[in-house]
Order: C-alpha cells, then sequence, then structure tokens
C-alpha cells in the first residue's frame, strides 16, 4: 500500500501530563512526547497486523509548540506506506491547552514499524 490519497489521522493515544514529566523549564521533557510517539506508531501498526512490531526509525521531529502540565495530548496516526514487513506510519501530536481548550499542534513525525518474528528477525506481516 502506497498512500497516494492517505487515510485520514485516527486517534491513537491521548495522556495527561503530570508534573513528573516536566524539564527546569516546565514543560514537558521532549523524550516524554517521542516514547508517546513511538507508542502510537505501535498502535498503528497493530491495526493492520497482530504480530510483532518494532521501530526501525523515526524521522526528524521538530517541536512547534511547548507541552504544559494539564495539557490533554493526542496523538493521531495514519499509515502512509507499506513494504513487505514494514508499515511507515505518520504521528500526529496535538495538544489541547487546559486553560483555554485551545488546540496546539505539537509535532509530527514518520516512524518505521517492521514487524519481526520470535527471534527478531523481519517476515511479510501481510502473510500474518
Amino acid at each position: 500500500m502506497t498512500t497516494s490519497d492517505p487515510e485520514e489521522f485516527k486517534p491513537a493515544l491521548r495522556f495527561m501530563p503530570m508534573p513528573r514529566d516536566t524539564n527546569v523549564y516546565g514543560t514537558i521533557f521532549g523524550g516524554v512526547i517521542l516514547s508517546w510517539i513511538d507508542q502510537a506508531g505501535f498502535v498503528e501498526a497493530r491495526r493492520h497486523a497482530k504480530c510483532r512490531w518494532v521501530t526501525a526509525s523515526i524521522d526528524r521531529v521538530d517541536f512547534r509548540s511547548p507541552v504544559k502540565v494539564g495539557d490533554l495530548v493526542r496523538l493521531l496516526t495514519r499509515p502512509h506506506r507499506s513494504g513487505k514487513s514494514s508499515l511507515e506510519v505518520e504521528v500526529r501530536v496535538e495538544a489541547e491547552r487546559w486553560e483555554n481548550g485551545e488546540t496546539a499542534e505539537v509535532t509530527t513525525a514518520r516512524l518505521t514499524m517492521v514487524a519481526v518474528d520470535e527471534h527478531g528477525r523481519p517476515f511479510p506481516w501481510n502473510e500474518a
């Protein structure tokens, strides 16, 4: 599946950051958000095949807006392209601001998820 007319983004995960997730500036650590992106990529991959998935790569991630304690963070996903044993997933991260309900675009990322067997070797997930 190479997507020329991409599917709509679907909700994958939601989080409410807590004070333990913050850096010295009072915003959420980028690494926490990267972890959520990785989890959302897995959720999308599992929608396509119930097998073992691992993250092979995450493309560049540019943070556009900070996330604050109390914001509701939404991670939305859609498949972008698939290969024999891989699925490229797009992830969009949004923060709904607790103080006014406005939505801020936090970042976007593209992950390559790979289906693996019990020995960690890639295998064709379309046959799973």
